[in-house]
């Protein structure tokens, strides 16, 4: 069992690496593998609604999406962070994931998720929001802590002093890992997925 955190932010160990690495350590502690997803300062297009990769695949855009989508198909859960930029996540994990869910959704699909969001002061909640939005439309378990999964601080050092905030990524992995051990001891149970309708797609303007 593996669980692929990403992280959004461009710093590769800022605040919300830190939260993201004290759920990867209550995943493994429970016996998850993990894995952080750096997307860094390498630069992620936009979707340009061309459907190209309901052709090939894939997008056209060969650059982090692919590659997330890719490591997708081999992991049972992910957990997508970010650091709030005025009031929402950053552009760069909006393009990410955008793309890897519309051209590789089938990836993601049906897999338990979570969002983590770390900010100086304000803006979490609106980021937390839009990021959980893929998972509702991806048919994806939403995993919960025992607080809304944001940190506070404007350093790895400020996170690691709010108690709260890491004790909320310790229970999140912890409630990461028990959904995931559920679903596949209903797998080895006999117990499959229900039959997804999409014959219906409706257009308000005719």
């Amino acid at each position: 069992m593996k669980v692929l955190l990403v992280n959004g932010s461009p710093r590769a160990h800022g605040c919300t690496y830190t939260a993201l690495c004290e759920v990867a350590k209550a995943l493994e502690e429970e016996g998850v593998e993990t894995e952080i997803f750096q997307v860094g300062t390498r630069p992620v297009q936009d979707c340009i609604a061309c459907r190209k990769c309901r052709e090939i695949g894939k997008c056209v855009f060969n650059d982090a999406a692919n590659e997330l989508a890719e490591k997708a198909k081999s992991c049972d859960g992910f957990v997508f962070g970010s650091p709030v930029y005025y009031a929402h996540p950053t552009g760069q994990i909006q393009s990410l994931l955008d793309r890897a869910f519309y051209s590789g959704g089938a990836a993601f699909a049906r897999k338990p998720g979570a969002v983590v969001v770390s900010a100086r002061r304000g803006g979490t909640a609106a980021s937390f929001d839009v990021l959980n939005k893929y998972f509702t439309i991806c048919q994806m378990p939403i995993v919960s802590s025992t607080y809304w999964n944001m940190v506070y601080g404007a350093s790895p050092e400020d996170v690691m002093q709010d108690l709260e905030g890491l004790q909320t990524m310790r229970n999140l992995g912890r409630n990461m890992a028990y959904l995931i051990k559920c679903i596949d001891a209903g797998k080895k149970a006999g117990i499959r997925p229900p039959a997804t309708e999409s014959q219906f797609r409706t257009n308000f303007i005719r």
